[in-house]
This record gives structure tokens, sequence and C-alpha cells, in this order.
């Protein structure tokens, strides 16, 4: 019942399936204190969301930043809407389950004559970011062009969509994946004992160079897009995003493969530090750091402190290979005042094991909501 490739579908106009809503011209508010209503923007990621405002941030907030103001409900949008973004970032959409405000760039969109979850709003975003490839930033998807766009969707008899079928299909997923993250989280937690121990504040932290720290220190080799072929070795380059990975490659010449170790980006978003535990091609973009015997705890912490390079690099200054061979980072030390890679190690074992139980309490907590409706 729930195969894709046995059911039937049907081509729909966007205004047949949706009310198509402006966003609202606006630019974002003043921070003035921590809110909880979600500015939507024309990003490719975090949901959309931006920043968090309070209900006051929004309202005494204009386009002009004078008097020039419209009534607080013009700005704020109704909850249970799909969020798609049609400038920028243009086909990107994202569910909103509660109240929130957005830009110009982007369109709410609400299900006719049928209150929209989130189980629905996950595939129908599949079906509507299947048009990404239709636009980009110099071609908007605003309103009047999205009125005239078509979507493929699942029928349960001719002219009428199947959201039942939606909303099944969507759950089958969502509980596979979770089955699938608890067995993962148990494995996890299995694997890891708590133990009580000192706290950063309490731990007494030193200065060292990061040649002193890692034995081996080297940057990746230069592969264009055209000389890039299809395969299944993650090739890391300077992205800040998905650890790092920016394509997946077949490349085994005349490269550079690492594996086990910590990459720093040294351009474009520089400073952005992930920890990689498998073989990857690394570009002339990054710089892989290795020590022998150090664990992925270990590396997991000390990313956290190389990331930190971002604030005083940018893309006009590079991490050359001469200024990395003179950076320092802070690390807590032992009673020889030596780096404590045990305490780093235990460290991120406890919290690995809060967050891991966290994440299975609420999952828990969820399915439990979900059966008693």
């Amino acid at each position: 019942m729930l195969n894709l490739e046995y059911k039937e579908w049907d081509k729909f106009k966007f205004i047949e399936i949706f009310n198509i809503k402006n966003g609202f011209y606006n630019k974002k508010p003043n921070i003035e204190a921590i809110g909880n209503i979600p500015f939507i923007g024309a990003v490719d990621n975090s949901n959309g969301i931006t920043e968090f405002y309070t209900l006051k941030n929004i309202e005494n907030s204009s386009k002009t930043g004078d008097k020039n103001n419209v009534n607080l409900e013009k700005k704020l949008f109704q909850s249970n809407a799909i969020c798609v973004t049609n400038n920028g970032s243009v086909g990107y959409a994202y569910y909103q389950k509660s109240k929130f405000t957005c830009s110009h760039d982007v369109n709410p969109l609400y299900l006719k004559n049928k209150i929209l979850n989130q189980s629905i709003a996950m595939f129908l975003i599949t079906c509507i970011e299947k048009q990404r490839v239709c636009f980009e930033y110099s071609r908007k998807w605003r309103p009047k062009r999205m009125i005239k766009s078509n979507i493929l969707l699942p029928i349960e008899e001719p002219e009428k969509p199947n959201f039942e079928y939606m909303e099944e299909y969507s759950k089958s997923i969502i509980n596979s994946k979770t089955e699938k993250y608890k067995q993962y989280a148990q494995k996890v937690l299995n694997s890891i004992e708590y133990k009580n121990i000192e706290t950063l504040e309490n731990k007494e932290w030193e200065d060292f160079f990061l040649i002193d720290i890692f034995t081996t220190i080297q940057r990746g080799k230069r592969l264009t897009k055209q000389n890039q072929t299809k395969g299944n070795i993650p090739y890391i380059s300077s992205t800040s995003l998905n650890n790092g990975v920016d394509n997946f490659i077949g490349n085994k010449t005349d490269v550079r493969i690492f594996s086990d170790c910590l990459t720093i980006a040294n351009s474009g978003s520089v400073g952005a530090s992930f920890y990689q535990p498998y073989n990857f091609v690394g570009s002339d973009h990054i710089t892989h750091l290795k020590k022998e015997n150090m664990n992925k705890y270990v590396y997991i912490f000390i990313s956290t402190l190389t990331n930190r390079f971002s604030e005083k690099y940018n893309f006009n200054r590079e991490i050359n290979d001469k200024r990395i061979s003179r950076e320092k980072i802070m690390l807590p030390i032992n009673d020889r005042k030596e780096p404590d890679f045990q305490y780093m190690e235990q460290y991120m074992k406890n919290l690995t094991y809060k967050k891991v139980n966290q994440y299975l309490s609420f999952i828990n907590y969820d399915n439990l909501k979900l059966s008693l409706i």
C-alpha cells in the first residue's frame, strides 16, 4: 500500500492545492530581547529560521525604520504552513507548526479545505522541492509565478489528492528511521561509561602549538570539479556544512586520501573544523591534522577549539601552512602540565551520554503524545 511506484499520480496547479500567501515586505526586526517567534528567511538550512523574536520586536519593526509601520496581524502568519523560499536559496520548503514571521522572500502555503500536519507537510515538501532545479537567484519563484506552477501528487480518484496516503507514507518513513536511531542510540550508550569528572571551569588549562599536538599536519590536494568522477568516497572541502563533505567522488589516483583525523578549512569557510572517521579525499582548501592513537572523542573536543580560528580569519585572510604552524589552542592539562587527553575523552563521552539520553527521552515522549491523539 505504501509503495510509491504502484500509486497513481496526477498533476495539479499549486493554486488548486494551496492558498498562496505573500510574505511580509519588511526587514528583520532589531533584537531587543530573547523571543520564541521564528523569523523565516530565504536560506537553505535550519528549517528556514534565521532568528527568534518577541512580539514587541516584530510589532516595532518597519521597512523604513520609522513610524511608517503596519499592524502586527499583517506581520504574523498562522501555524501549520509550508514556507517556500522564492529568492536567494530558491525552492527550499519548510514546515512551520507554530506562528511565525517572515520576509517577502518567502511564500507561506496553506492547504485548501484541510489543516496541514507535519506528516502531510513532509510529503508535500519533497514534491515541492523537486522544482528547485527550475529556479535560481536570477529567476525568482514569487507568488505570481507560483500560481502557474504544477505539482505531482498521489491521488485516490481523478482530480483528488490522496492526503491520507501521504500522511501514512510519511509516518511509516519516520517510524522506520526512529527505530533505527533508537537501536543506534542504545548501541552508543552501551559503549560508553559515564564517570564524574571535574568541570571545565575547575580544570587547569594551558596553551599549545598545533604542531606540538599533532604528528601530521598536511594540506589536501587540488581537484577541480571538472576532474571529479562519480563515486562513494567523501570529498572534504571548505564548506561549513555536512561535516565538510562537498561531494562524493571516485578518484583514487593523483589525490590525497586521509582518514581518522581532524580537518580545518583553510579558505572559503575558514576555520570550519570537523572530525572525519572515514577514508576521504582532501581538497587543497582543507588541512588535515592527525595524531596516532588519538580517538574520536578527543578529536571532537579539539574541533570545538579549532573552530574558533574562524574568528580571526576570513575569506581574504586564509590559514596557510606558515600560519597554521604558529597557531595555538588552549587545552586542559594534567599534573605533568601535558594535554589531558584522558579528561577530554571522558568529557566528550559524558556529553554524548547525556545528549543521547535526552534524544531518546524526546522521541519516547513525542511518540507517547502521538498515541494519545
